[in-house]
């Protein structure tokens, strides 16, 4: 089992807290993802970069495929210190923003790292919730076909869920993706944003959310699967240390 934890740049002195602590509590990870997000200054692919280049960790950044304009330099190309990325589509840009936004799929900018950028592995992203599974596995299909050679999940947050979507991506590399979701107002936003249905019995505590953590972090390692760690609103250092045996072991 191979695990990754996704760390959020808000700055360059903040993102090296956060490897620091990883380093600390999970000394056998190696690999760490970086989210694009737009309200941040620091960019995925320079983050991913700085990353290597202090740490020595692989680090893959997250590319938003709306971002991408026709011809313009795909972003981390031409970066020595990488030897992937992730594509996502790219939420919506908010109103009145001043950026552009392109009618890119990710499959076209997945197509377009494979031709353009052969050393690098693309890696594309699995949703179990955002729409019907059949157009979901349509379109994993369609970024398998353009050159993805994994996927990073969306977080699940029920073991028959997780049983249930790795039956259907069985023949594939996959991270499944685990987040903590912390009392009514952060699930009430993963069901709003997200499309996330949470379990009937859903403990939303920190301590329920660590136990579904080792829950699902047992079925991947039964499996010989792989994961990542979304560790959202919460005390890295905490959570990650509820789940550190299990990674480790």
């Amino acid at each position: 089992m191979r695990v990754s934890v996704e760390l959020v740049p808000r700055s360059e002195e903040a993102l090296f807290e956060d490897v620091s602590v990883v380093r600390r509590v999970l000394p056998s990870v190696d690999l760490l993802n970086i989210p694009d997000l737009i309200r941040f200054d620091l960019r995925s692919d320079e983050a991913a970069a700085r990353v290597n280049r202090a740490s020595g960790l692989t680090v893959i950044p997250h590319i938003r495929a709306i971002d991408i304009a026709p011809n313009a330099p795909l972003p981390g190309a031409d970066r020595p210190e990488l030897n992937a990325v992730l594509v996502v589509a790219g939420d919506p840009l908010p109103a009145g923003s001043d950026r552009v936004a392109y009618p890119n799929t990710s499959a076209q900018i997945i197509e377009r790292y494979r031709r353009e950028a052969p050393h690098l592995d693309v890696y594309a992203v699995f949703d179990p919730y955002r729409r019907a599974p059949w157009q979901e596995l349509e379109d994993v299909a369609r970024k398998k076909d353009a050159g993805a050679c994994g996927f990073f999940t969306q977080p699940l947050f029920d073991l028959h869920m997780l049983q249930l979507s790795m039956d259907w991506l069985r023949d594939d590399t996959v991270f499944w993706g685990i987040s903590p979701v912390l009392g009514e107002r952060s699930r009430r936003y993963w069901e709003r944003v997200n499309h996330v249905v949470f379990p009937k019995d859903y403990d939303d505590t920190l301590d329920g959310n660590i136990r579904l953590a080792r829950q699902m972090l047992t079925l991947v390692r039964e499996k010989n699967d792989n994961t990542y760690l979304m560790p959202l609103k919460v005390d890295l250092a905490s959570y990650l240390g509820g789940l550190s045996d299990i990674i480790t072991g």
